[in-house]
């Protein structure tokens, strides 16, 4: 059986699943590009029998609604490749775009200075370890409630060479209790409503700890708007993914907060709302 042939039979069982019609194809391109494999030139050349059993089992995995992270034990963000398990959500291309904006907002406000940046609610370490990694002058702190969480940031923080301290507690608490302050803010955290009808792929293997933020998604957000006020330097900023839907509830909810900022809501690249700044 070539490449091409066994892309095919995953294509057909994948997309039956629900995976979507580039599932297959991407599996494969990844395990390829582990062996140093060119797919696309030797697409019609014969698979072994090893890859051929590794990507069948893989496309059982995900059959059954595994996402591809998982099942490949990794996930392509920012251009790094995290380590990811159950133990953490996988990070999101929505996300990357939440990181391009802090660096560019950093360019703005601190021109190259040396900053002490928080990533609350870390999960895999996505963020600030992209973070810290980008841009050399940022002093990166993470915090994750979640042991399992901050065991796949510290591997990961420990594979790609960064250099991000890591704090275990509820969003801001640990940076309060140790009296750490920062220049800069940034937090994904859970903000889905716990009514909420999600993929089975998503609830059944991701952690609902990092997916429910509460009956109307903005529990966690209030969290860190109560307490910002305990860890944030003077001229300090803050930046928070979101969802499509919560743009202008939370912004509302930001400037009840922070009536003296400047609070803006920032559009994705599918053109959603999806990022919240606040410019204190």
């Amino acid at each position: 059986m070539t490449y091409h042939e066994l892309i095919m039979q995953g294509r057909e069982r994948l997309y039956k699943a629900g995976q979507g019609e580039q599932a297959a194809q991407l599996l494969m391109v990844e395990y390829c590009n582990q062996r140093g494999v060119n797919l696309y030139i030797n697409m019609e050349e014969e698979i072994s029998d090893e890859l051929k059993e590794i990507y069948l089992n893989a496309v059982s995995e995900m059959e059954q609604g595994k996402p591809m992270g998982y099942v490949l034990g990794y996930e392509w963000f920012y251009g790094y490749d995290f380590i990811v398990n159950e133990g953490c959500l996988i990070p999101r291309p929505e996300t990357e775009e939440l990181v391009g904006l802090v660096l560019g907002m950093y360019d703005d406000h601190f021109g190259g200075k040396e900053v002490e940046v928080f990533d609350v609610a870390t999960g895999s370490g996505a963020i600030g370890i992209s973070l810290d990694l980008e841009e050399p002058n940022m002093k990166v702190m993470a915090s994750d409630i979640s042991t399992e969480a901050l065991e796949v940031a510290e591997q990961n923080n420990k594979k790609l060479n960064a250099n991000v301290k890591f704090l275990q507690g509820s969003m801001l608490d640990p940076f309060v209790e140790q009296g750490y302050h920062c220049d800069i803010l940034v937090c994904n955290p859970p903000y889905i409503p716990s009514e909420e009808k999600m993929e089975h792929s998503v609830v059944d293997y991701e952690p609902h700890v990092a997916l429910f933020g509460g009956i109307d998604g903005l529990k966690f957000y209030k969290d860190v708007f109560e307490k910002a006020n305990k860890v944030c330097k003077e001229k300090a900023f803050m930046a928070f993914e979101m969802g499509y839907q919560q743009g202008k509830v939370l912004s509302d909810l930001a400037k009840e907060y922070f009536p003296e900022a400047v609070v803006t809501v920032h559009k994705d690249m599918s053109g959603k709302d999806r990022m919240l700044t606040i410019e204190l």
